[in-house]
């Protein structure tokens, strides 16, 4: 009688054992879900619609000191993500990627799913300072964690594509209303750096629209 309990215990607990491991490898295949919010954390920059994309070690939004890709510089000067997702989407280094339904206002937090697995498991974020010639933030290859939360500081870069002239005619977002439809390329530094920040020379008040950085934070936090 004993020896039969024992079996039937065993057997129950081999089961469980099957089970979860089954379980584990289905999740590991389908890939877990992942939180990611975007909180700003300037006092007077709007971002435009940030994109999070989900992708192994090898990709890399931009390269500091080079000059900003083709799909990059339309989100930095005028917040365009269908440059950057049309071309995340064709990439074997890029598991998932979304797009915010909105822009994210000072003190504001936007949070975005994605879908991770495996190798596929860094993180990178980025939006425009719509309040800018071409500034925007970024996080590049933030690795995950499937067991608990990972937090990040973004910085404000420059895409160097567009001189900094703080002229309204070139801007799209506040305290501007129609700009954004041209761009000063001369003067503009041609690879991408640490921006500098608004420094009052024309149509943006410092007082307003400049910022010190980190300007987000980044928290992910796994779902399912």
């Amino acid at each position: 009688m004993k020896r039969r309990i024992i079996i039937v215990v065993s057997t129950f607990f081999l089961a469980l054992v099957l089970t979860a491991q089954f379980a584990f490898a289905d999740s590991y295949r389908r890939g877990r879900t992942y939180e990611v919010t975007i909180t700003n954390i300037t006092r007077g920059q709007v971002f435009s619609p940030p994109v999070v994309i989900s992708h192994k070690w090898g990709f890399r939004l931009f390269e500091l000191g080079a000059p900003a890709a083709y799909w990059l510089y339309p989100l930095a000067e005028d917040g365009l993500t269908d440059p950057l997702t049309g071309f995340v989407s064709g990439l074997s280094s890029v598991r998932d990627y979304s797009v915010a339904a909105g822009p994210v206002l000072p003190g504001g937090s936007v949070t975005l799913t994605v879908v991770a697995r495996g190798h596929y498991k860094y993180i990178s974020v980025a939006g425009m300072l719509i309040s800018s010639n071409d500034a925007f933030f970024a996080v590049r290859n933030k690795k995950i964690s499937r067991w608990g939360k990972v937090t990040a500081h973004a910085m404000a870069y420059d895409a160097g594509s567009e001189a900094n002239n703080e002229d309204c005619a070139f801007i799209p977002g506040p305290p501007c209303k129609n700009g954004g439809d041209s761009r000063p390329e001369e003067s503009a530094e041609g690879y991408v750096h640490i921006h500098a920040g608004i420094q009052g020379i024309a149509d943006l008040p410092p007082e307003d629209h400049d910022w010190r950085n980190p300007v987000a934070i980044l928290t992910i936090r796994p779902v399912r």
